[in-house]
């Protein structure tokens, strides 16, 4: 039984401007790793497998904070919870843009993950102070920009790099995020919270992730530089225990985080399941592309600048966000099990044929955008499929494990494609040779084409109802 404990206060375009700016820095601070990533790898002299760690660290602290954030946002208030969260990113872009090394880097990286709370907050504040038709043009305005964002550091992340030095890459677009939470502060005005007898479900929290982070961790030492089968099996073993303790936690919590009863659900696990195999595949991809693009010319590579790398990736990131826009439409319209399959088909094919075409930088940038489009649909669609399958008071919660999910699955990905790199990579040079490349796009090729498997024509004969 919950009630609010005041009427809301409508606000104004300056206000609503003020969120979706933050969120155009937001996305850009999200975005800038991945076009610079080699260019990082140069600088703190780490290898591909490290490498992938300063993006995944993110993505793995995103993860954990996704079905939270939103609950903590009800419980206290979403410009509060807000405020806090922003001053956390704040934090971690500063330190990210002065570290020295690796591991203050994924410090910052850390702390910077936590930006991810930021738009289920936001959608909390702008459904408290505008009517509901103007809250949904509102929110649409800030996934907008949000992903604009993407394509901005995407763009400007080479010329920063570059130019100034990849620190400012850090620091230019948390210089923003700062200025643009002082003027929500000032703007917004506050949301009460919403009194609630059930207790948030902090041991579930911390569970879940410790279980997240032991599982990253351990699959950075796995696939960089090894480990001895006994500490694979002590941190298996760890993994395991601390997977365990949550499921216990959560059958027993008067109000648990994640009600295991949805996730037996067949529909739900089903496209939990899907969503690891197609995100798996996309991140193999985007790992992949960057570092072909960076490999010296003589022989196979393209030398790219971050500046030049960053533009040929760009149109993988806008075709990334149609995909995303269309992904629920075309289930509604063609069938769950079509988008599948056409996506599973189409990325398949395409990894497979840079097993060999990979000569051309467009022959790349196209595979990128491909790419992008079959995940991007087959993502959204599950995502779809997964809230329509659930009560209605368990769509938030039921959505933010497809999300888990997702991020899960692209830092596996950009994780198995690093230690590939690695273990074909030249022992004086530490450049890949070419046949690294090609074995990841046929890795990446068996992994998507996993999506065809008997699970997919059983799981989706009925659409996105099922």
């Amino acid at each position: 039984m919950t009630e609010a404990v005041v009427s809301p206060v409508r606000v104004g375009r300056l206000s609503i401007g003020a969120l979706g700016i933050l969120a155009l820095a937001l996305g850009t601070l999200q975005s800038v790793v991945e076009p610079a990533l080699p260019l990082l790898q140069r600088e703190l002299g780490v290898s591909p497998a490290e490498g992938a760690l300063v993006g995944n660290t993110l993505l793995v602290t995103g993860a954990v904070v996704a079905p939270v954030a939103g609950k903590l946002g009800d419980r206290y208030g979403g410009k509060r919870v807000l405020v806090r969260l922003m001053a956390v990113v704040s934090a971690g872009g500063l330190l990210a843009g002065l570290a020295p090394n690796l591991p203050v880097l994924l410090l910052g990286q850390v702390l910077q993950g936590v930006m991810v709370g930021a738009l289920p907050l936001s959608f909390i504040l702008v459904r408290h102070h505008l009517p509901a038709g103007a809250s949904q043009l509102a929110i649409g305005v800030v996934i907008a920009l949000f992903t604009g964002g993407g394509m901005v550091g995407t763009l400007f992340a080479g010329p920063i790099a570059e130019g100034l030095s990849w620190h400012w890459m850090f620091a230019l677009p948390t210089i923003a995020i700062t200025a643009m939470t002082l003027v929500v502060t000032r703007l917004m005005p506050h949301d009460p919270p919403i009194r609630s007898d059930s207790r948030i479900d902090w041991p579930g929290m911390v569970l879940l992730s410790g279980t997240l982070l032991a599982f990253m961790l351990g699959l950075v030492k796995v696939t960089g530089s090894g480990l001895p089968p006994l500490a694979i099996g002590g941190l298996a073993v760890v993994v395991a225990a601390l997977a365990t303790g949550w499921v216990v936690v959560e059958r027993r919590a008067a109000s648990p985080m994640v009600d295991l009863r949805m996730l037996a659900k067949p529909a739900l696990w089903h496209s939990c399941l899907l969503t690891l195999v197609i995100t798996t595949s996309f991140g193999m991809v985007a790992f992949l592309l960057p570092q072909l693009f960076a490999v010296s010319a003589d022989g196979y590579g393209f030398a790219l600048s971050t500046t030049d790398i960053g533009l040929f990736l760009l149109p993988g990131a806008v075709a990334g966000a149609v995909g995303d826009s269309l992904g629920g439409i075309a289930a509604r319209r063609f069938g769950l099990r079509a988008v599948l399959i056409v996506g599973a088909v189409v990325t398949a094919a395409t990894m497979i044929a840079l097993v060999s075409l990979h000569t051309a930088a467009w022959q790349l940038a196209l595979a990128k955008v491909l790419a992008a489009i079959g995940a991007g649909t087959g993502t959204t669609a599950l995502l779809t499929r997964a809230a329509t399958a659930v009560e209605a008071g368990d769509t938030g919660i039921a959505t933010s494990l497809l999300v888990v999910t997702r991020v899960i699955g692209v830092a596996v990905g950009s994780q198995v494609a690093g230690a590939i790199l690695d273990a074909g990579s030249d022992a004086v040079t530490g450049r890949p040779a070419e046949s690294a490349f090609a074995a990841g796009f046929a890795m990446a090729g068996l992994v998507a084409a996993l999506s065809l498997s008997p699970l997919v024509l059983r799981s989706t004969k009925k659409g996105i109802q099922a």
